[in-house]
């Protein structure tokens, strides 16, 4: 009996130990900054999100959140690194339709995969823009804006933030709906595409309502329709594109965080907890609300069927609406 209780405690000792040494083993994450790159200029929708959420982090877990602006390329050069960072969970991506649905069909040599390459965390928010266009295009609703496109095809320009981003795509779905044809001029950053096109540089934009619509109150812009499938709470008065007399459109951009692929499933769910807890707090919704901002979670699976699902659809419309990168 001695021999066997020694024995008992012997392996009881052995498991104890071998428990203590796998525990001091484990990493606790996170145990470094976070990086988390952004694949476009400072200042705009995306880049405000990922700081607003950057810094909830940073208080809850105590390790600074570093917000890396990596533009160029659609937001191709960004989400690049991200997908060849260490699958720690020490560098995270925000993406959107445009670098993980519309990217695919849009370049032809694209150096990342939208879905081998990365491990979805949760979608953050979705986006409907406005379509804005200058006093100097007699303009007062999408039908006019549409016939004075067709009596001078060619003539009108379209500023964008990129090739390829949100504000590309949603003109280049209008362009093929409505059978129109007018001329892609891109700039370096939402911020650049919307003084372009106060100074008359190009005629009409889809930018985010909260920039664009302080200059429609100052007389220098007007803003047709939304670009969603049902009218923005930020601007009910606004008709969407579809009633304003394209049917069936409706384009909705979405927004999510994305860890490299082979990040520990335990990380991304840890990610996918906090993050999801942040953007539902109620001062994340009051904040972005009165910016146009729908915040919207997920789990990490419905993100990766929302990717999936996407790529296809816009592949089809890449390819019907002739869309280049200019």
């Amino acid at each position: 009996m001695q021999h066997r209780a020694a024995a008992i405690i012997a392996i009881l000792g052995f498991a104890l130990s071998s428990g203590i040494i796998h525990a001091a083993q484990t990493p606790v994450y996170p145990n470094k900054p976070i990086r988390l790159i952004v694949p476009f200029a400072a200042g705009g929708p995306m880049d405000i999100m990922s700081r607003a959420i950057g810094e909830k982090m940073t208080a809850a877990w105590g390790q600074q959140v570093i917000v890396d602006n990596r533009g160029g390329a659609g937001g191709s050069i960004g989400v690049e690194l991200a997908a060849r960072a260490a699958p720690d969970g020490h560098t995270l991506l925000t993406g959107h339709i445009g670098t993980h649905a519309v990217n695919p069909s849009l370049y032809a040599n694209l150096n990342y995969d939208p879905v081998k390459d990365f491990s979805p965390v949760t979608l953050i928010a979705t986006l409907p823009l406005g379509l804005f266009v200058h006093q100097s295009v007699a303009a007062k609703s999408l039908r006019d804006l549409i016939a004075a496109a067709k009596s001078r095809p060619g003539r009108i320009n379209f500023a964008t933030a990129s090739s390829g981003g949100p504000t590309h795509m949603a003109a280049e779905m209008l362009k093929s709906m409505s059978g129109i044809n007018i001329v892609h001029v891109p700039y370096k950053g939402n911020a650049a595409a919307l003084n372009a096109l106060v100074a008359g540089e190009s005629q009409m934009m889809f930018s985010n309502l909260l920039t664009g619509m302080p200059h429609v109150r100052s007389g220098r812009l007007q803003v047709l329709a939304v670009s969603s499938g049902k009218r923005s709470p930020q601007a009910p008065e606004l008709p969407t594109v579809a009633e304003a007399g394209v049917a069936g459109y409706d384009f909705t951009p979405w927004y999510g965080i994305l860890a490299p692929a082979a990040t520990p499933r335990e990380i991304v769910i840890k990610l996918n907890r906090e993050i999801v807890g942040i953007i539902e707090s109620p001062d994340m919704k009051s904040r972005f609300f009165s910016q146009g901002l729908d915040l919207t979670t997920t789990t990490p699976e419905e993100f990766s069927r929302l990717i999936r699902t996407e790529i296809p659809k816009w592949r089809k419309i890449v390819k019907d609406s002739g869309a280049s990168v200019g």
